[in-house]
């Protein structure tokens, strides 16, 4: 079983930066694709980016690619999702989750979930 938790979430005007952090216990999460989620109000949860075990590859939604950057460090157990350029659009809940496998998976295809981080992002 692998726990996350996210942290980092918060209020920013338009234009700003905030990162997120994914920090697992329990187990190693080395061994695991991990992929960042998000929830808006009247939405469905949808992909935003993932990142195989090594961290070697990423992929994003085509809505953040050159805003936001995935990253992991497997020796602190957490993975981050560093968020700049925010547009009120990506306002949302966001959650981090493991898959025990190489393949980073867009759909929901994921064995563990965190409880998500609230972002906003004002006009």
């Amino acid at each position: 079983q692998v726990q996350l938790v996210e942290s980092g979430g918060g209020l920013v005007q338009a234009g700003g930066s905030l990162r997120l952090s994914c920090a697992a216990s329990k187990r190693t999460i080395s061994d695991y694709a991990m992929g960042w989620f998000r929830k808006a109000p009247g939405k469905e949860r949808e992909f935003v980016a993932g990142v195989t075990q090594s961290g070697g590859t990423t992929a994003y939604a085509d809505s953040v690619k050159g805003r936001f950057t995935v990253s992991r460090d497997n020796a602190k157990n957490t993975v981050y999702l560093q968020m700049n350029s925010l547009k009120p659009e990506d306002t949302a809940v966001y959650y981090c989750a493991a898959r025990y496998s190489s393949i980073v998976l867009m759909t929901n295809d994921y064995n563990y979930w965190g409880q998500g981080t609230q972002v906003t992002v004002s006009s």
